[in-house]
């Protein structure tokens, strides 16, 4: 009996320690998982209150009411904030319409063939292209041979090429997730396939949908690249009244200001920077609401 209980003993021993060791390793695994979240929100609140402190000075009435300048007292950033409301206004409502009606499409009426894998491939690819490369396909296409000129056309044009596979993957995604017994059930009460996209799938997936929109406009509103390639204005004293004038916007016209030897344009920047977040955060919670209204409603 003292030796069934010893090599019982015995056996425990090594499950015990292999227990240890897992609850040690989870425990470091833990350690290295929240050390990482709080060194990003660490950074990131450490960014925000240098671009406050900096800019919140600087972000008057005036500075939002007045055009660039040579002296920072003057500075405002009244051009470039229209010229952002008007790009990503037209950005959405180029991109939308093509990048939902392009998912719909792959996913419940084209055939499952060889040149749909093709496209699919095509479309992945280009999501991960350089911006810099869509700037300068809108300079050769758009700017000269289109003949659009430096316009806000122009620059939506190439926002909606940059921003396009996004939409579309993230919208097939939202369309994939819909269970297909809905639509086996709607073709039981006699509906036919736009029928069934119109009336069952779409409302189902608009929420992803609506999370793809959010990501796409957030990028376009943050990018610089393309619009430099089609804009490249950092000093304009108008703002655009239609899709045919010239325009700038802000990240352009931020860089342009971190740009400046004068110590006191790093302000003025720091200013155009919180503008540039409220917009971000305008936009995305406009859509964010309009998400939550359409997922509750469905």
């Amino acid at each position: 009996m003292n030796a069934g209980r010893a090599r019982g003993a015995a056996s425990r021993v090594p499950g015990v320690a292999r227990r240890r060791w897992r609850r040690a390793r989870d425990g470091v695994a833990y350690a290295l998982f929240l050390g990482s979240v709080v060194v990003g929100i660490a950074g990131l609140v450490t960014l925000l209150a240098d671009v406050l402190s900096d800019g919140l000075p600087w972000l008057t009435w005036r500075f939002l009411n007045s055009y660039p300048s040579r002296h920072a007292e003057e500075s405002g950033i009244r051009a470039a904030l229209f010229g952002t409301i008007w790009l990503s206004a037209l950005t959405a409502a180029l991109t939308v319409p093509i990048g939902v009606g392009t998912a719909v499409y792959l996913e419940e009426f084209a055939a499952r063939n060889r040149l749909t894998r093709l496209i699919q491939l095509n479309i992945a690819n280009l999501a991960g292209v350089p911006s810099i490369i869509y700037g300068l396909l809108g300079l050769a296409v758009f700017v000269q041979v289109l003949a659009l000129g430096r316009s806000v056309l122009a620059g939506a044009m190439t926002m909606t090429l940059l921003v396009l596979p996004i939409v579309i993957i993230v919208s097939q995604e939202a369309i994939r997730a819909v269970p297909d017994q809905f639509r086996q059930s709607a073709f039981a009460l006699g509906a036919n396939r736009w029928q069934v996209v119109k009336t069952v799938v779409l409302p189902q997936a608009l929420p992803g949908i609506m999370s793809g929109v959010i990501l796409a406009l957030s990028r376009a509103v943050g990018e610089s690249a393309p619009v430099l390639a089609i804009s490249a204005l950092v000093y304009l004293t108008f703002i655009p009244h239609s899709v045919n004038d010239r325009f700038t916007v802000l990240p352009i016209q931020i860089f342009n200001w971190v740009s400046l030897p004068q110590a006191s344009f790093q302000g003025v920047a720091s200013a155009g920077i919180i503008v540039l977040l409220v917009v971000l955060l305008a936009m995305n919670s406009i859509a964010i609401w309009l998400r939550n209204r359409y997922q509750q409603r469905y």
